[in-house]
């Protein structure tokens, strides 16, 4: 009976030993949480065209704009922008999105002016190739329709249907960004939105919170045939500056 409290006191110092030798390798990785961030669009980056299945199953291939999302953000895909939806969300993303119930439009304007930041890729003629037919439900929104919202913000979104088709390159945060039958935005009088770079971006200050519209969805774009190239990520990430940065898209 003796020797059971030497027993104890080993027990307890090869438990101690046994801590101390895993905690400065748990100290070096630590874990940095990443903003949360909503996504929303008509466009298959997060489940893949088809492949809803799959992914909940841990297989199909992730679209290579999600993957470059989640090296920043942990994202959170949105079916709604509904009060519930948004709760606890700073930063949405909006990309190409379908069009907006009246009771979302009122949602989403109150929570950018509550503090919000989002941006809104919003293409007046997608050109992202897509397996299913016109009318399709699970086709992508050919024809973006937020008039609602936009018109509220005191901008209008506008299509040359003369211009050439075709990938062409645009300039914006002093990143050569992709554009391809692009639109242009028009302020209206009573905006107080900012056009900047030819109406292809607006920056809209709501209250406490900003909306930057860009007018084209091709940079999300990639026929996937080799690795996506840096300039593309790099042109990506300058689009989303404001849900990057905290701070308002800025070009010439």
């Amino acid at each position: 009976m003796r020797r059971l409290p030497l027993l104890t006191s080993t027990l307890s110092l090869l438990m101690a030993l046994l801590a101390a030798a895993c905690s400065p390798g748990e100290a070096r990785h630590e874990v940095v949480s990443k903003p949360r961030v909503g996504l929303f669009s008509s466009l298959p980056l997060y489940w893949g065209e088809g492949e809803f299945g799959a992914m909940l199953e841990g297989g199909g291939q992730k679209d290579w704009v999600r993957e470059e999302l989640e090296t920043r953000f942990e994202l959170v895909p949105l079916d709604t922008l509904e009060p519930d939806a948004l709760a606890g969300l700073d930063r949405v993303i909006l990309a190409q999105p379908r069009a907006l119930a009246p009771s979302e439009n009122v949602s989403f304007d109150q929570w950018v002016m509550q503090g919000g930041q989002a941006v809104i890729l919003a293409d007046p003629m997608l050109t992202r190739h897509s397996r299913y037919p016109i009318g399709d439900r699970r086709r992508p929104q050919d024809v973006v329709l937020l008039s609602p919202i936009f018109s509220h913000w005191g901008v209008e979104l506008l299509f040359d249907d003369s211009q050439p088709g075709g990938e062409r390159m645009a300039e914006v945060q002093g990143q050569a960004v992709p554009v391809a039958l692009r639109g242009r935005f028009a302020r209206q009088d009573s905006s107080s939105c900012a056009i900047l770079a030819d109406g292809l971006l607006v920056r809209c200050a709501r209250g406490s919170g900003l909306a930057v519209l860009f007018a084209d969805a091709a940079v999300l774009d990639w026929d996937g045939s080799g690795p996506v190239p840096q300039e593309r990520k790099d042109a990506l990430w300058a689009v989303l500056g404001p849900v990057t940065l905290d701070q308002p898209a800025d070009t010439d």
